[in-house]
């Protein structure tokens, strides 16, 4: 299974581009949920995917994953990131799924459909024996994500300066 070519039922996922700047920069155009990211909200939405996708290829090339870009299969539309990324939480190695979906595309189970995939790809790789997603206290839709991908909430901490809840699945293998 290659992690770069990936598909779910709407969904298509591959690797981020240069090419893809100009249309990941609508999900900076009037998002209140930026901030949930750790995002510098000063910077300009051309700076900010280029941040974004610059530290995307990074981590492809330094962990062999990273968020992918999500493909809408009917329109071919570059909709939002979904993938598994390699953090430190606690002290401890975890592999997290995180996503980020462009506004007119929320609220369509697309954001679930992708984390579902990438949790389906971790395990039939058996990547980790679990996965977590670390959410913004504040970002009540991606609880809604991280349970219907059969997480729960396990941990009250703070990264990237931020207060978050991580949500986590139960040991899968």
């Amino acid at each position: 299974m290659n992690y770069f070519k990936q598909e779910s039922e709407r969904l298509s996922f591959r690797r981020l581009t240069y090419e893809d700047l100009k249309s990941w920069e609508d999900f900076f155009v009037n998002n209140d949920r930026v901030h949930f990211l750790g995002l510098d909200p000063t910077k300009s939405k051309e700076e900010l995917s280029k941040e974004t996708i610059d530290r995307q290829l990074l981590r492809y090339e330094e962990d062999g994953n990273g968020l992918l870009a999500v493909i809408e299969k009917t329109s071919k539309n570059l909709i939002g990131l979904c993938g598994i990324i390699s953090r430190e939480i606690d002290e401890n190695k975890e592999y997290e799924i995180g996503y980020s979906f462009k506004q007119k595309y929320w609220k369509k189970g697309y954001a679930t459909e992708a984390a579902k995939q990438m949790k389906k790809f971790g395990i039939e790789t058996k990547l980790s024996n679990r996965f977590i997603s670390i959410i913004h206290r504040e970002n009540i839709d991606s609880f809604s994500v991280a349970e219907r991908n059969g997480m729960v909430r396990t941990l009250d901490t703070e990264f990237m300066g931020m207060k978050v809840y991580v949500y986590a699945t139960p040991n899968l293998l």
